[in-house]
């Protein structure tokens, strides 16, 4: 019966933590995504810029169904959300064959979000920032800290980013940015037959920005080293089980008790800390870990939304 009853109690433990998971991520999706349209409709679009990747297809897509084929839109309304959720259909499909149903449910519902937002967001008539370079550096901040949070809770703003996902898991050598800057050099061109000159310039000074703001807020993207020094065994199979990360074991001596220990290395992302240090601790409470950030990785590392 005791036994029975601690086993439950780890159940609903484990269940609390998984909702608690869950609610931030949905958290950090719709508050992303809200920071996202805020920043490109209030800011960008007034100005006649262009995002670079799918977002710079779908704005493009909006200008030639309103300015070519004359389209009535009604003032205030960018349809480059509704465009954009349409161009991301067949992407899903991809997503969800290689990267799985999880990743693709999640994603399919932030992109949802966040075409909402960039069709309820109203476009001022009048920018709210007239000179171009201080609109690139605040909108790329505020666009860029949206996708960066949508991106630390494990979600993704769809396009270039779920191509360069599932090329990464076939093609170790393709990575996300490899793919960002491909989409980008091939809309920016585009830009670039079609109006002046300026707009390019700024267009890509503001997509510099918002870039450096996702990497600064996207800790996925910071790879950690741990050491991990423990006297119990099982903490290698726990993270294993758990993060699905490889671990490296040796076993060691302590040099002042000559007693038994053993010595665990973990490569992981920073935004994968707290979780070694919970699954460490919930086995022994004394193990002494060592966290080094930045470190560059060569090799089978696996990157992670």
């Amino acid at each position: 019966m005791f036994i029975q009853g601690e086993w439950d109690t780890e159940m609903v433990e484990k269940l609390d933590a998984k909702k608690k998971q869950l609610i931030m991520q949905a958290a950090y999706a719709v508050g992303g995504s809200l920071m996202f349209a805020l920043g490109v409709n209030l800011i960008i679009i007034p100005l006649g810029l262009y995002n670079g990747g799918f977002m710079g297809i779908a704005q493009l897509m909006r200008t030639f169904v309103v300015s070519v084929l004359h389209v009535p839109v009604p003032s205030g309304v960018d349809l480059s959300g509704i465009l954009y959720f349409i161009i991301n259909i067949p992407l899903f499909y991809m997503g969800l064959k290689i990267l799985g149903k999880e990743f693709a449910i999640k994603t399919f519902i932030t992109v949802g979000i966040q075409s909402v937002f960039l069709v309820v967001v109203p476009i001022p008539a009048v920018p709210l920032i007239e000179d171009y370079l201080t609109a690139c550096i605040i909108g790329g901040i505020i666009a860029g800290t949206g996708t960066g949070l949508v991106l630390r809770g494990r979600s993704s703003g769809g396009g270039q980013d779920i191509i360069g996902l599932c090329c990464s898991k076939k093609y170790p050598n393709i990575s996300v940015g490899k793919i960002n800057i491909l989409m980008n050099i091939f809309v920016y061109a585009i830009c670039l037959f079609l109006f002046n000159i300026e707009i390019v310039i700024y267009s890509l000074i503001y997509t510099t920005v918002l870039a450096m703001a996702i990497d600064r807020v996207h800790i996925q993207n910071i790879n950690t080293s741990v050491m991990i020094f423990t006297k119990k065994m099982g903490i290698s199979r726990a993270i294993i089980e758990q993060t699905g990360r490889g671990v490296t074991n040796w076993d060691g001596e302590g040099a002042y008790t000559n007693k038994t220990s053993y010595i665990l290395f973990v490569m992981i992302s920073k935004y994968e800390v707290g979780q070694i240090k919970q699954i460490v601790h919930s086995i022994d409470p004394n193990a002494f870990m060592i966290f080094t950030e930045g470190c560059h990785v060569d090799g089978n590392f696996e990157k992670r939304l």
